[in-house]
């Protein structure tokens, strides 16, 4: 029953994991891409789609703790120094994930949306078309300077989190 456990666990941490972090570390550029081409259908498609992809994996995600926690049970190794760690890491970037990078995404998804409709977006201080800034100003960078930069924290938890997981540092059941 362990290794089909393990099987399960791996696979969810690959297939529902895998593309949250690739989605959300897209993000950022299309979101600059958005504000550089306001109006234009292509852009906001792309973060419609990787904005869903963040959502929708992220729930099917919850599997991978709960698959983990089997596995640590049947393998005995609950109260292990490196799945407690793990166990924090994965918690930590849980909740970057669901309190800041999801919600960010949302309302960058909203102001880039609203700004190729021609309705003002509040709290924007890009400059008005035809101003002679170029694009890449404003609070639409800000946002996706702040989004790479959670997507990069969530990322490196995540690729900690793996190494512990393969190399488990003390672990007496082999590696």
């Amino acid at each position: 029953m362990t290794k089909f456990l393990l099987s399960v666990h791996v696979l969810a941490a690959v297939l529902a994991i895998g593309p949250v972090t690739v989605a959300a570390s897209m993000f950022p550029k299309a979101l600059r891409h958005a504000h550089s081409e306001p109006g234009a259908p292509e852009p906001l498609t792309t973060l419609r789609m990787l904005h869903r992809i963040c959502r929708v994996y992220a729930v099917f995600g919850l599997a991978v703790p709960v698959f983990g926690f089997a596995t640590a049970s049947s393998l005995g190794v609950l109260g292990d120094a490196w799945l407690i760690t793990s166990i924090v890491l994965t918690a930590v970037a849980a909740g970057i994930l669901a309190l800041l990078i999801l919600p960010t995404q949302e309302e960058a998804l909203a102001a880039a949306e609203a700004s190729g409709t021609g309705t003002p977006v509040p709290n924007d201080d890009s400059p008005e078309p035809g101003s002679g800034s170029g694009s890449g100003s404003g609070s639409g960078s800000r946002v996706a300077g702040r989004l790479a930069m959670l997507t990069g924290i969530f990322n490196l938890l995540w690729a900690t989190v793996t190494v512990l997981m393969i190399i488990r540092p003390g672990s007496t059941t082999g590696a």
